[in-house]
């Protein structure tokens, strides 16, 4: 098992005491080499999920466990030793605008570095090749020594996913990777990310706005909704309906739950018996 979470509460970082809840009492298991697509509105808690399941943050309530351990139980090292088997990809790559490209994506790299590998690589790129075969697969290989502030959002994106390829991770969490890319390089991100995840043996848990993409993608789909999960379903279990219940408009149904977010709508959880 990747992650077990039970019961996971989570508040938003700017949230004051009393104020909306980012999870409310998510319960979700994924298996070592699931690939998982988080779908759902703006808001909905996506973004929150993917950074506790990354040990960003830690769960304000319930319990969260990774490769069989509880994270927050650990010592500060061996809490950091964990991390360095995740790779969290968030939608805005925190790339140094004055970098060159090839360092950018050789930090991919830095959770297996110490110190001083850190800075001569920042001084001397330590592998330009595995670099340049990582922009290759999102066709940037022509952007090697381009600095990151030259480059467009989608390159920008791209370059976040090149340099999770050099990454020495066994968990790929991707936030939202195609809102800056065009329908054909959507494809061919998706594709490589599926394909280097297969290749590892990795999990993969991508969230998406995309939904008729999710649903082509990954065979298990996880709506949330409000902080709470909708559906968990195979793809093919996933009908009309539940993705148009995920995406009504907070004002045709009010919620009585204090806890939901403001958009959120009061549904009954759907969960689909799934066989992998």
């Amino acid at each position: 098992m990747a992650f077990t979470l039970n019961n996971v509460g989570m508040r938003h970082p700017s949230a004051r005491a009393g104020g909306a809840s980012a999870l409310t009492g998510l319960t979700l298991h994924i298996e070592a080499g699931e690939h998982v697509a988080l779908i759902g509105q703006s808001g909905a808690g996506k973004t929150t999920l993917l950074q506790t399941l990354a040990c960003a943050c830690r769960p304000a309530t319930g319990s969260l466990s990774l490769f069989g351990a509880d994270p927050w139980t650990l010592s500060h090292a061996k809490r950091h030793a964990m991390r360095a088997r995740l790779f969290l990809a968030p939608q805005t790559p925190p790339l140094p605008p004055r970098q060159r490209v090839v360092t950018a994506v050789l930090a991919g790299r830095l959770p297996g570095w110490n110190l001083w590998q850190a800075l001569a690589s920042l001084v001397r790129p330590s592998d330009p090749q595995a670099a340049f075969a990582a922009l290759a697969k999102f066709n940037l290989e022509d952007k090697l020594y381009a600095r990151v502030d030259r480059l467009s959002g989608g390159e920008r994106q791209r370059c976040g996913m090149a340099r999770l390829l050099v990454s020495q991770a066994q968990v790929f969490l991707v936030d939202e990777p195609l809102s800056a890319l065009d329908p054909a390089l959507s494809l061919l991100t998706l594709g490589v990310l599926r394909q280097e995840a297969q290749m590892r043996g990795a999990t993969l848990v991508c969230s998406l706005h995309q939904v008729d993409l999710a649903l082509a993608n990954f065979p298990r789909i996880v709506g949330l909704r409000g902080g709470r999960i909708m559906f968990d379903a195979r793809r093919e279990d996933v009908t009309d309906a539940m993705v148009t219940a995920l995406y009504l408009k907070s004002d045709s149904i009010s919620d009585p739950s204090p806890a939901a977010e403001p958009d959120a709508v009061a549904a009954e959880v759907v969960i689909v018996p799934r066989c992998y």
